[in-house]
């Protein structure tokens, strides 16, 4: 089983302000460490932990053996939760919790095709029974989408070279492995850019990531949804590790928490103004202490965000 160390661990869990018997909610399980830590604050409630990775459900059954009256882990995408929640007689959950992104196992292990750090098949699926997978997006789309989602997704300034440069490089064989892809990808970047600091190929492989396994649609509908969920006083915790998906958070926490705009000529009183449903709990993001950041990496780019449900 490869290390993986929770990110903003105390931080997330504190702040769903656990009740013993409240029902949770961990959207992406992972290697359990979040859902640990909230089981240890749970008497007679239940967690209820989603992740699309088999193997990843596999590890956390073994560490979480000694909680499993308490919890029940489900092969599925977040972004079903009140669908799949409804089978189980759930219809408000008390908190809910999402670490979004990759996690450092799925980058650690070659065989994944996460990382432009190993020669490995093109594949990222964080979900490895569909069908969808990056070497067939590298040789199967067009220009225009391939440099779309490179823009999009990666944010890269390159992304019309690039995808000229894929379109190229397919016509003669089929880019089949992450190392062919950086070589493509280099050849694209002047000897300055190639020079500076952080890998030439980061962009991109976060935008074949992201396509691959649908992540920002997939956390669009799961916000939605989560909070639909959400008792009286229920919060909503989530860690995001790039611009893309903190915006997306960002965006919708704001909305919700704003009240209805209303006239100002029009004659109403305080007290009959419509409120907003719900409270941003953190008006700026928490980010990793320093200690953390010395011992995990991965921490540096995290961001946690809280919203609570203060009315209906």
């Amino acid at each position: 089983m490869m290390e993986h160390q929770s990110v903003l661990l105390h931080e997330t869990v504190d702040m769903l302000q656990v009740k013993p018997d409240g029902i949770y909610v961990d959207g992406t399980l992972g290697r359990g460490g979040h859902a640990e830590l909230l089981l240890s604050k749970l008497s007679k409630g239940h967690l209820y932990g989603f992740d699309r990775d088999e193997q990843a459900l596999k590890e956390t059954a073994i560490r979480l053996e000694s909680s499993r009256d308490r919890i029940t882990m489900i092969h599925e995408n977040f972004c079903h939760m009140k669908e799949v929640l409804e089978r189980y007689g759930v219809s408000k959950v008390d908190g809910i919790m999402m670490d979004l992104g990759v996690s450092s196992p799925q980058f650690d292990d070659p065989e994944r095709g996460f990382s432009y750090r190993y020669d490995a098949n093109l594949d990222m699926r964080m979900d490895q029974t569909q069908s969808l997978t990056a070497m067939q997006i590298v040789n199967e789309y067009s220009f225009e989408d391939l440099t779309r989602i490179l823009w999009q997704y990666g944010e890269e300034r390159d992304a019309k070279r690039i995808a000229r440069a894929i379109e190229r490089q397919r016509a003669i064989s089929p880019i089949e492995t992450t190392f062919q892809l950086n070589d493509v990808i280099r050849s694209c970047k002047s000897s300055k850019e190639l020079s500076q600091k952080g890998h030439p190929a980061k962009q991109t492989f976060q935008a074949l990531r992201i396509e691959v396994n649908g992540e920002l649609t997939s956390l669009r509908t799961g916000l939605e949804e989560a909070t639909s969920l959400l008792n009286l006083h229920g919060r909503l915790a989530v860690i995001t590790f790039h611009s893309l998906e903190d915006r997306m958070v960002k965006s919708l926490f704001k909305d919700l928490s704003s009240a209805p705009s209303v006239a100002p000529k029009l004659p109403v009183k305080a007290s009959q103004m419509e409120q907003a449903s719900f409270l941003s709990i953190t008006k700026h993001p928490v980010t990793a202490s320093e200690l953390e950041l010395q011992g995990n990496h991965r921490a540096h780019s995290a961001k946690l965000r809280v919203l609570e449900k203060i009315g209906d």
